[in-house]
């Protein structure tokens, strides 16, 4: 049941890489003439290369945790295991991953992987950024729980905690001071009215 459940996790998470970032760069491509990646920035130890190093860590580990666990070279723990945990590991994961394409689809032009200070993006206010204003990120974060719980072993753990550190470091160090400097007041009053990642949650003061 383990290694069964691991196997789908994996499956899964193959899926969500291709898709969010393989398929979506080459859209992205063929609409805008870039794929959209920037990867890691900023000075080498400061907080936003460690967001882009944490995040990288984190599709790493993301990989590793099913493989470890198939492999039998990763005991789930068993807090987290069980039928139950694996059925609702698998409802979240795709659920996060159909969340995470759409709100991509909804971003357009605009999806970026890390952030060019020189480019300017048009601000995405509709669509699922009318509930929050990181949409793509509070899917990925689900995606990642689900596949935690179909393969609940320490590495799992460690490739969540990574990619929540990330995204945080990311989103306040990084994307919405570049926001604030590029759209001002109209992301200033946008992020007033909308949350962070969770509806009317994290709004500006």
């Amino acid at each position: 049941m383990d290694r069964a459940t691991a196997a789908v996790g994996l499956l899964l998470y193959l899926g969500f890489v291709g898709a969010a970032f393989g398929v979506r760069a080459v859209l992205h491509r063929r609409r805008t003439g870039s794929a959209g990646f920037h990867g890691v920035s900023g000075r080498p130890g400061s907080a936003e290369w460690w967001g882009g190093v944490l995040f990288v860590v984190a599709v790493l580990l993301g990989l590793v945790a099913p493989l470890a666990q198939l492999w039998g070279l990763m005991a789930p723990l068993a807090l987290f295991g069980g039928v139950v945990g694996s059925v609702v590991g698998g409802v979240v994961a795709v659920a996060g991953i159909v969340a995470t394409l759409a709100a991509q689809g909804a971003m357009g032009a605009s999806w970026r992987v890390g952030v060019d200070r020189d480019e300017r993006t048009e601000l995405v206010t509709g669509g699922p950024f009318r509930l929050a204003r990181n949409p793509i990120f509070t899917a990925m974060t689900a995606t990642a729980a689900g596949l935690t719980l179909l393969a609940p072993n320490v590495i799992a753990l460690l490739a969540l905690a990574a990619l929540v550190t990330a995204i945080q470091l990311q989103v306040r160090i990084v994307e919405e001071p570049h926001l604030k400097r590029v759209h001002g007041k109209s992301y200033v009053d946008y992020g007033r009215r909308v949350g962070r990642f969770l509806p009317r949650v994290g709004r500006f003061g």
